[in-house]
């Protein structure tokens, strides 16, 4: 899955060399915007990876900071021109979480709790295409197969020979009650969901009703992970039209601490396959 260039890492990589070029220099962001005749939020979404970013803009950074070291600057300007280049699932278009296939696609490991449904890398298709029409009941077919291809293609992440990514996941017992397609869907969701949750890589538990308030009340969120250090860890929200990522070590830290207390209230791995098996039964019936 993992390509040589992944242009998402590579901006963001970027964007925090440029960053640091920055501070370095004692500049706020709006003063390089006054310099360069650009808005504030340009140079933000360029230092953050949000926004494609061209060798004109690296040069002329790279003058603002008084960058002397054409070494340097012939780096950053590589980066910059890698970080053009098109991930795999470019080629299915637009896709609206793109930057975070191209985060997940990079990392090393995740963490994931989620309060409704199987998170999208355990999912069988049957039961992905039931959850991405449900969910878009306004687009058009084909952009919901689309959909449906880009999540099944994600899943490589976890069923690769070498290096898979470590998956952890807290499931709201709510997700294996709730019916999404049919029961036999149900049946074959969950039975997918045990027979992964096997795997060494990947760690499932389920967070049981009978907890009541927890600490992850406020809905599903994703901690990412990454084998390079110079890789900050990312925490993902998912939105309806836009998408959270947090960076900053307080941030993730807090995160962390709330992700920890779920783990602790959830079934230990053996009682959450034991649960997951008494409900793929009753879907049997």
């Amino acid at each position: 899955m993992a390509s040589n260039v992944n242009p998402t890492v590579r901006r963001r990589r970027l964007g925090q060399e440029l960053r640091r070029l920055r501070e370095l220099k004692g500049m706020t962001a709006e003063e390089v915007a006054e310099r360069l005749l650009v808005s504030q939020s340009k140079i933000s979404r360029l230092e953050n990876g949000r926004r494609s970013i061209s060798q004109r803009d690296v040069r002329d950074l790279c003058g603002v900071y008084e960058v002397e070291d054409q070494r340097i600057v012939d780096s950053l300007m590589q980066m910059a021109k890698d970080s053009r280049q098109q991930g795999w699932w470019h080629a299915f278009g637009d896709i609206p979480y793109s930057v975070y296939i191209g985060l997940e696609t990079d990392a090393e490991s995740l963490r994931v709790y989620e309060p409704q449904i199987i998170t999208g890398l355990l999912q069988t298709r049957a039961y992905a295409e039931a959850i991405i029409r449900g969910g878009s009941p306004e687009a058009t077919e084909a952009d919901n197969d689309k959909r449906v291809e880009v999540r099944l293609r994600r899943q490589g992440r976890i069923t690769a020979d070498t290096e898979p990514l470590r998956l952890w996941v807290v499931l709201d017992e709510a997700s294996l009650h709730r019916i999404v397609g049919s029961r036999p869907v149900m049946r074959e969701q969950l039975e997918h969901l045990i027979e992964m949750s096997q795997l060494p890589h990947i760690t499932v538990q389920v967070l049981p009703f009978e907890v009541g308030a927890h600490a992850g009340i406020n809905g599903q969120y994703s901690i990412l992970e990454f084998a390079d250090a110079a890789d900050s860890s990312v925490v993902y929200i998912e939105g309806v039209t836009s998408d959270l990522y947090l960076e900053k070590p307080l941030d993730v830290q807090k995160y962390t601490v709330m992700y920890e207390h779920l783990r602790a209230q959830s079934l230990n791995v053996d009682q959450s396959r034991q649960l997951i098996e008494r409900v793929a039964k009753e879907y049997a019936r």
